[in-house]
């Protein structure tokens, strides 16, 4: 299974997001040449090698116009940093969302890339409009920066159709400290529409003053990332780094790593008891409570006890950090006096669903196998509406 990983451990901004990514292409000139001929209006875009704490990378800039855009920071009606570091500012007219889309209807990409591009833009729209309080089409881009952060944008949801990664990965994300001036004033570090992005994603501050996520990345990592935690164990057969603009003392770069889940099993306790003294109907309860209260699997087997009476082994699997928590469960629906445990290793494929034709498969893969197979229930209800046999349904799918 192809997985992409990005540490986030100096925060993440849509530039070095799509440097990094850049990196793990094999065909770099290939990559630039659709890059630069996205359709954005006098944009040119660039690849430089760029170094950071002795560590290699590239810099990912984008020039509207013959000028070098820099504003990678920007939020609506919020940020204009470019003064701040020392850049001057262009003139303050406005893009709002309408004009964003119909930049994004003009651009010569795939319309998977160009409904990523709306999805991510509607990600930053609908934090400033619960910010501001100002409804989502009402919402204005400042110009400074609009046509980088379309670039940075595009750039990145182009380069993961290229990966085609089938799960992303990211460290929780590190959003820097202290506070930033900002057109209404000095805000706290993540800004606010910053923050209100990365609700629900696992994030930290630090001694790094300074601004680390923007919302051009926050937004990348909220639509792309499966989950975030610690790398997974992993085959990893490419590394990307992606270098931002400004110095500190740790080196200041995403890093992403392009690889391949390594199937090592897992470990699950396996918890047991015998029953003889009730009836179908109640361990058939008993088993659906387990099941959820979010056991991994539930199951029953016939069995002698003694003075010939016939029995059950129910048996279920759980996390093994869960097991204390099931086994409380187990006493409570259940008339044993007695539960056994034993650890077990167990193999997996990785289970994903698609949709086709209005059906949802279920996939499952890994150990150099895979296999797939329809929704029953899916199934059953086209095959009542269209009042076919199951079979035929399922040889139209």
């Amino acid at each position: 299974m192809g997985i992409l990983y990005l540490d986030c451990g100096m925060g993440a901004a849509g530039d070095m997001l799509a440097a990094a990514l850049f990196e793990l292409v094999p065909d770099k000139e290939e990559m630039l040449r659709t890059l630069n001929g996205l359709g954005l209006p006098g944009v040119s875009i660039s690849l430089a090698p760029a170094e950071k704490c002795g560590i290699t990378g590239s810099h990912f800039s984008v020039t509207a116009h013959g000028e070098e855009e820099h504003s990678h920071d920007y939020h609506a009606h919020d940020h204009e940093h470019d003064h701040e570091h020392g850049h001057e500012h262009h003139a303050h007219h406005h893009s709002g969302m309408e004009d964003i889309n119909h930049l994004v209807e003009h651009l010569t990409v795939s319309p998977k890339v160009r409904q990523d591009v709306r999805n991510v833009y509607e990600i930053i729209a609908q934090a400033e409009s619960s910010v501001h309080g100002v409804p989502v089409d009402q919402i204005h881009f400042h110009e400074v920066g609009t046509l980088d952060a379309l670039a940075d944008i595009t750039a990145v949801c182009l380069l993961m159709e290229k990966l085609a990664p089938q799960a992303v990965y990211a460290s929780p994300v590190h959003v820097g400290s202290s506070h930033v001036r900002c057109a209404h004033g000095i805000l706290p570090v993540p800004a606010p529409a910053t923050a209100k992005i990365l609700m629900g994603i696992p994030t930290y501050g630090g001694s790094i003053q300074g601004e680390l996520c923007t919302p051009t990345g926050a937004a990348l990592l909220k639509y792309f990332v499966t989950a975030f935690g610690p790398q997974p164990v992993m085959g990893v057969q490419a590394i990307g780094y992606g270098m931002g603009s400004k110095g500190f003392p740790v080196a200041n770069c995403l890093r992403a790593m392009l690889g391949s889940l390594e199937e090592t099993g897992d470990t699950v306790a396996e918890l047991t008891c015998n029953l003889d003294d009730m009836t179908g109907e109640e361990i058939g309860f008993a088993m659906e409570a387990l099941l959820d209260a979010g056991a991994l699997d539930v199951y029953t087997i016939p069995m002698g006890m003694k003075k010939c009476r016939p029995g059950v082994q129910l048996s279920l699997l759980c996390p093994v950090e869960e097991r204390n928590r099931f086994v409380k469960l187990l006493f409570r629906h259940t008339t044993t006096l007695g539960i056994r445990e034993t650890e077990k290793r167990r193999y997996t494929l990785e289970r994903r669903e698609e949709v086709r034709n209005g059906v949802r498969w279920k996939i499952a893969e890994g150990y150099g196998v895979r296999r797939e197979k329809p929704e029953y229930e899916d199934l059953a209800a086209l095959a009542r509406e269209q009042q076919t046999s199951l079979l035929e349904t399922k040889e139209k799918r």
